[in-house]
């Protein structure tokens, strides 16, 4: 019984150490992450995760329009290697739209149409056209605007060259570093601080600014505090004003934010919505910023978004991802774990897929993991039979 009693004590004394140092070496965050994350079994940010952390509500249109059934609506079955792929990586929806009609529609998982999971960095390409909208809106006078002009902390040396379009095409120059699974990383701190401005007014820009494409989540985080000074909005209410309302969505949704007291979101990820609310946004792209013939977001703005800003990164344009298959251009929202919404213009055709997990191995092109390609390929076959 003493040895019990000592071994308890010893291990009191020990955990009180231990988050002692983490407050010492101000990585604190790591409590909220092994509290929300790990001890519930996942080395990473998961699909349901919304409920773990602080949100705002981002309310549905007061004029919500449901998407129309397509007259062959589920006709076609699942090609045996979709239905494969579905399993094995654990998707919850996939979704494709056809002229905008449902064409074809399945949820797993227990998910449902109505059912909210993490849209992870999709919200990039809303942040992104929330930025558009801020410049057609006057809060931004273009591009070139300086970062500076917005975030004091970033008007010395090289940063003071950093404009608006340099964190919207992700080319800031910052010293971010986009690794999901380490601790220690400042992508793994951004997701669980309290003060997500403090973590980015500590960012140190290290290269020339709008010189190459280098993917960092912190520029979009940024472009959203640059989106709240300018329109001095909430960047959850400007989404809601701008376009989950105006596009009709069906349901409310919600917007991860560091904490209460700071209320600020998390930009670059973690908008809790479902596949066909996600769609809205890419049919308002796809048909270049009108909706039911209203012009929501200018047209040039559109065309530049989904247009590469570098040519030795054909990948990316403004806030969208951008692929070529079967002989046709694609852009698309893309998100950690396989989150896509997927837009093809000519044909009218917007595929959505969201689930737990993403395929390992990336396809012959070298960017895209191979899931995509492969949710491409049996859409496209579906649709022909």
């Amino acid at each position: 019984m003493k040895f019990l009693k000592k071994l308890l004590k010893f291990l009191v004394i020990l955990f009180g150490l231990l988050i002692l140092i983490l407050y010492i070496t101000d990585t604190d965050y790591l409590i909220k992450a092994v509290r929300t994350i790990y001890l519930k079994g996942h080395t990473t940010a998961f699909l349901e995760d919304y409920k773990e952390f602080d949100n705002q509500p981002v309310e549905a249109s007061n004029n919500p329009r449901p998407w129309p059934n397509h007259k062959a609506y589920n006709a076609v079955n699942p090609t045996k290697t979709l239905a494969k792929a579905n399993k094995d990586w654990a998707t919850v929806a996939y979704v494709i739209i056809k002229n905008d009609s449902i064409w074809f529609e399945e949820y797993y998982d227990g998910f449902g149409e109505d059912s909210k999971s993490n849209s992870f960095s999709m919200a990039k390409s809303y942040v992104s056209g929330l930025m558009f909208k801020a410049i057609q809106d006057g809060y931004i006078k273009s591009l070139n605007q300086p970062v500076c002009d917005f975030l004091p902390a970033f008007c010395d040396d090289k940063a003071v060259k950093m404009t608006v379009g340099d964190l919207s095409s992700m080319a800031s120059g910052t010293n971010w570093d986009e690794a999901y699974y380490s601790p220690l990383s400042i992508t793994t701190r951004a997701y669980f601080d309290d003060d997500l401005a403090k973590v980015m007014n500590g960012l140190m820009v290290v290269d020339e600014p709008g010189q190459a494409f280098k993917y960092a989540s912190g520029d979009t985080q940024m472009l959203a505090m640059v989106i709240e000074k300018a329109t001095g909005k909430k960047l959850y209410d400007y989404l809601e004003d701008s376009f989950w309302k105006p596009l009709g969505s069906e349901n409310s949704t919600l917007w991860q934010v560091d904490s209460e007291d700071h209320d600020l979101v998390k930009a670059y990820c973690c908008i809790a919505s479902n596949a066909k609310d996600f769609a809205r946004y890419g049919k308002l792209f796809k048909d270049h910023g009108k909706w039911n013939g209203q012009q929501i977001l200018d047209s040039a703005y559109v065309a530049k978004s989904i247009k590469p800003r570098f040519t030795n990164s054909p990948e990316y344009g403004y806030g969208w991802w951008l692929h070529n298959q079967l002989g046709k251009d694609f852009f698309m929202m893309r998100g950690h774990l396989g989150q896509y919404v997927i837009v093809q213009p000519e044909d009218n055709v917007i595929i959505v897929r969201l689930g737990h997990q993403k395929s390992p191995n990336l396809a012959s092109d070298g960017v895209y993991t191979y899931d995509i390609s492969l949710y491409i390929d049996e859409a496209y076959e579906m649709l022909e039979k």
